[in-house]
């Protein structure tokens, strides 16, 4: 700088005596601004400050440095682990005795160990209550989704019996209820349906869907172990609100086939082909299965009601299904409606769940498609949990661990997988459920596992005249919740763009497929964050009156730009996808700056100052562009000045050779508000223009 500023400790002491009529003060008095932006009395400048005219003042002048210097191993250790390891897990281990170490490890490894040693009488009434709750819940829903994926239904009793039990060991959750859900059950029965019949080939359709079932669960667990959870939160809350809105019309419309008595029904899932293979197969309709039908949806729809509206009476919701079971098995028996076109469930296996670890397939010719669906389904499953998990240690004020979660929910696929169970995790209906019921520990998972090996070792005869028509309604009455229509209109009024993606899913799930409609709705989420990426915003900042506070004008109507300076902030990292549109949108605000010159005659710019305090990264690209930048405003006789230009990026600027002298002290400000006051000293020798006169205005306004 060519003003009468000298250094003192890092601080350069501007003289702006005769210039206070050029920038905007907040003060008639002399004052020293400080680093944190406040003012000090002008004793505080001893010697290195000068007593001046009226309305004349010393900006001190922050020196911005590098910060501490640091080896490109660290960097790297610190990127990876701010990366993969956000929430520092080892920390607990620091300053401790290796013994605390080897259980400390063990209880990280093994939740159960944290609280079983404190675990008391009262927990465990507790527990056991809910736990009989949710089994409740968990039979009838666990037979009405397998028969969603196109399962036998003693797979879905398999499947709430050794998954909850896995993950009462290594989950974190005290709420969570494990079991099948209904969009998983949905994409896996679709996505396997395409190239297997489950009626003409049921043995293979059973191995694919054990062997995806094993992918999903490997797919999870690794993300959990490789610290790889930010991926799914490619999966956006707009994506999965339209997802799991237009899958649940999906699956109340697939269970018009029980509801109505049709015994040919399309297996393809889009909205058309369901409504079609409904109206033209109206001669198959059955009233006695109608009237039946309907009336246990309502039945159940009103207890769903009650548990919502009245939550002290959730064990009415929660009781509801398998009273309808109970209610409509007897009604079946006693009237013998199975012989009078009700379809019932029929004769099932009893005992524990076999070994089926001989039924995986990791060879042959649907092996690509296992490996699809078991990733999708994964993805979808442990979104769905991860997301009921943290809802509810929310509401308890306890927190739960997203990577552990990721590898329980991923052993307990992959122990299912071997042990005759499909894709489970924490279903947000029987979790509410096993919240509301007072659930205190994982044990409420435990007890309604041992509730459904009782069920499953005694009690399956009594579900031989059980009519599929309850097991519809179950589902639809399940799968309503999904349907989140205030979400949608508080989307709508967020953020338009959201909404337009939460649309596509839902429109995309109704109208091609469940997993193309997903598909269509990520992708568009990626298009937004690349065009965030490559279009940064850039800003116009002026002045607001009475502070050294600069803000966007085009936000702040009371901001003013100071006459001479173009003053623009970047507002995203600088890397090589970004460059060509900055440099192209940073020189088209200069000509636009010169054409208001030219048509109010405004004195010119002198002075580009790119404010760098939201640029968090740049990359050579970006240093080129820094460079070439510099270059292109020097040919029109403005200089370039950067403002708070972050570590990283100060970094690189002076490393490069094409930026080294463009990253030197003189060219470099801590603030916006320091930078314009030094620059404006530096022009105190020239004799007025209109500049003088249009800044004085400035002043006056403030």
């Amino acid at each position: 700088m060519d003003g009468d500023g000298g250094t003192h400790n890092n601080k350069k002491v501007v003289d702006d005596s005769t210039t206070s009529t050029h920038i905007p003060t907040t003060t008639s008095t002399t004052a020293t601004y400080t680093s944190h932006g406040r003012a000090n009395s002008s004793a505080t400048m001893g010697s290195n400050s000068r007593s001046t005219d009226m309305q004349s003042h010393c900006v001190e002048v922050h020196q911005v440095v590098l910060p501490p210097h640091k080896s490109s191993l660290k960097k790297l250790g610190a990127r990876l682990k701010e990366t993969f390891f956000p929430d520092d897990p080892l920390r607990q281990f620091k300053g401790q005795p290796t013994k605390r170490k080897w259980i400390l490890g063990a209880q990280y490894v093994f939740p159960i160990l944290q609280w079983a040693p404190h675990y008391t009488f009262n927990l465990f009434k507790s527990d056991v209550v809910s736990g009989l709750t949710i089994a409740s819940l968990a039979i009838p829903q666990g037979i009405s989704y397998a028969k969603l994926a196109n399962l036998p239904p003693i797979v879905g009793l398999y499947s709430s019996f050794v998954p909850p039990l896995v993950y009462a060991v290594f989950g974190s959750s005290r709420d969570l209820a494990v079991g099948p859900v209904s969009i998983a059950s949905l994409i896996l029965g679709s996505m396997l349906r395409q190239e297997v019949s489950p009626t003409n080939d049921p043995v293979l359709f059973l191995q694919l869907a054990f062997t995806s079932t094993f992918f999903a669960g490997f797919f999870q667990a690794s993300l959990g172990f490789f610290r790889l959870g930010f991926l799914i939160d490619f999966l956006s809350k707009a994506i999965l609100i339209g997802f799991m809105a237009g899958a649940a019309i999906i699956v109340s419309l697939q269970q018009l086939k029980s509801l109505l008595g049709i015994t040919h029904f399309t297996s393809q899932m889009g909205l058309v082909p369901v409504l079609s293979s409904v109206c033209h197969n109206t001669k198959e309709w059955s009233w006695q299965t109608i009237l039946t039908g309907f009336c246990f949806l309502v039945l159940l729809l009103l207890a769903r009601h009650v548990g919502i509206k009245r939550p002290k009476l959730f064990w009415i919701s929660a009781g509801a299904p398998l009273a309808s079971v109970i209610l409509s098995t007897l009604i079946v028996f006693a009237s013998k409606a199975h012989h009078h076109g009700i379809s019932v469930i029929g004769k099932l296996q009893e005992g524990l769940n076999p070994p089926s670890w001989n039924m995986l397939l990791f060879h042959g010719a649907h092996l690509g498609l296992v490996i699809k669906t078991g990733f999708v389904t994964g993805i979808i499953s442990l979104t769905e949990g991860i997301a009921v998990g943290r809802t509810f240690a929310a509401l308890k004020d306890y927190r739960v661990d997203g990577n552990k979660e990721m590898m329980a929910i991923g052993l307990m696929n992959m122990v299912g997988s071997a042990t005759s169970c499909y894709v489970t995790t924490g279903a947000f209906s029987r979790s509410a459920v096993n919240h509301n019921a007072g659930a205190k520990t994982a044990v409420s998972n435990i007890v309604m596992s041992i509730t459904v090996m009782v069920t499953l070792l005694f009690l399956m005869p009594l579900f031989q005249y059980t009519p599929n028509l309850v097991l519809g309604a179950i589902i639809v009455t399940a799968v309503v919740g999904l349907i989140d229509i205030p979400a949608a209109f508080n989307i709508w009024k967020t953020d338009k763009f959201d909404f337009l993606v939460m649309i596509c899913a839902f429109l995309g799930v109704l109208f091609i497929s469940v997993q193309e409609g997903l598909a269509i709705a990520v992708g568009l989420s990626i298009f937004k964050i690349l065009l965030q990426i490559t279009r940064p915003r850039t800003v116009v900042l002026g002045s607001i009156p009475g502070s050294d506070i600069y803000r966007n004008v085009h936000h702040y109507k009371e901001a003013v730009g100071i006459p001479g300076f173009l003053i623009l902030s970047i507002e995203a990292p600088i890397n090589f996808a970004n460059s060509m549109y900055l440099n192209e949108r940073i020189l088209r605000w200069i000509d636009e700056y010169e054409e208001e010159v030219d048509a109010k005659k405004h004195s010119n710019i002198l002075y580009l100052i790119l404010d760098l305090s939201a640029v968090s990264a740049i990359d050579t690209t970006g240093v080129t562009l820094i460079r070439d930048l510099r270059k292109a405003v020097e040919k029109k006789g403005i200089e370039a000045m950067l403002v708070n230009p972050l570590g990283e990026v100060l970094e690189k600027l002076q490393r490069a050779e094409e930026t080294r002298d463009f990253a030197k002290p003189d060219n470099l400000y801590l603030t916006v508000g320091e930078a314009v006051a030094s620059l404006s000293s530096s022009m105190k020798a020239q004799p007025p223009t209109v500049y003088d006169e249009e800044a004085q205005a400035v002043t006056c306004q403030k």
